[in-house]
């Protein structure tokens, strides 16, 4: 089912989980034990990140090679594999970055015929060791690119002139940023980036991960007044430890509400911490209720316990 047909005809709030590949050389097992552990709070659906390669150049014999050297890979062998073994619908994450369009357009036949119809069309990160983002020749520089060519698939529209070309069927989701993307120069700007992706195409938006339930609100209200009508589903991930309360502002260019940073600072062991951070966690979850949200997006980054916690809190 198409992750927009899932919202749209939902009776209660749907539940998204967001996993990682592991480490290249690593087994898929834990993110098995992860899943085992989540699938009893009934997930919608499960996205899979996708991470380009570091590319590196080394001379053998006296010759320089392009070497591309991926740290997580397995993307779209997770998602098959979690489909077949707890049919669920899985979402892989498809980005700009190390593919020109051509590469694109291949990809996207490929996850066509494997029978995957939804996806999370984003521009990606630099890749690690570089500051900026940069398209591959005849690639795309804007997810709104990514979205426009995959809608356009969806209606047999394809990068050569095709006799009786097939459509596609893809339901394309996009994300938003309650608190602005760090590149862009304003929130309105971000705001009418966003626009221009669903007005490309895509289906629903899942945002950046934000702990400020008022920057989430503000944010939905001010893309509904400029026309986004699409639902938009919040993304959160569980703040359980002491260092994240650094790490992930300085990451992801988040805020954490002060009295949260104190009430999880004032905790006295790990333990405490722990239970401070699913405390605040559950709080935030219960205002996005409340709000009429229709789905909650939970970053696991394939970590199960802190999930499995906030999900005992609130889906009580």
């Amino acid at each position: 089912m198409h992750i927009i047909e899932a919202l749209n005809n939902a009776k209660k709030l749907l539940l998204s989980l967001e996993i990682t590949p592991p480490n290249k050389g690593q087994g898929i097992d834990e993110i098995f034990n992860t899943v085992d552990n989540l699938m009893p709070f009934e997930p919608a659906f499960i996205n899979v990140t996708y991470h380009q390669p570091q590319v590196t150049y080394e001379e053998i014999n006296g010759t320089i090679y392009r070497i591309p050297k991926r740290k997580k890979a397995g993307t779209v062998g997770i998602c098959a594999s979690i489909a077949n073994k707890y049919n669920i619908e899985t979402v892989p994450h498809f980005i700009c970055g190390g593919f020109n369009k051509f590469e694109t357009e291949d990809a996207l036949i490929d996850l066509h015929y494997l029978g995957i119809t939804n996806l999370l069309a984003l521009r990606g990160d630099p890749p690690l060791g570089q500051t900026a983002f940069i398209p591959e020749k005849d690639g795309h520089k804007h997810a709104s690119e990514l979205v426009k060519q995959i809608n356009n698939m969806n209606k047999g529209i394809y990068l050569e002139e095709l006799e009786d070309a097939k459509s596609t069927n893809f339901c394309i989701g996009v994300a938003g940023y309650p608190e602005k993307h760090f590149e862009s120069p304003s929130f309105e700007r971000d705001l009418q980036n966003l626009k221009n992706k669903v007005e490309q195409g895509a289906h629903y938006i899942i945002t950046q991960m934000f702990y400020d339930f008022n920057a989430f609100k503000r944010f939905v209200e001010k893309a509904q007044e400029i026309g986004i009508t699409v639902p938009i589903i919040p993304g959160i991930k569980p703040i359980t430890h002491l260092s994240q309360l650094g790490n992930l502002p300085s990451f992801f260019y988040i805020s954490i509400p002060h009295p949260w940073v104190e009430e999880m600072e004032n905790a006295r062991t790990p333990e405490k911490v722990f239970q401070a951070g699913i405390r605040k966690m559950i709080e935030l979850c219960e205002k996005l209720i409340d709000f009429k949200v229709p789905a909650i997006h939970i970053y696991t980054m394939g970590k199960g316990k802190a999930t499995q916690a906030l999900l005992q809190g609130f889906l009580k």
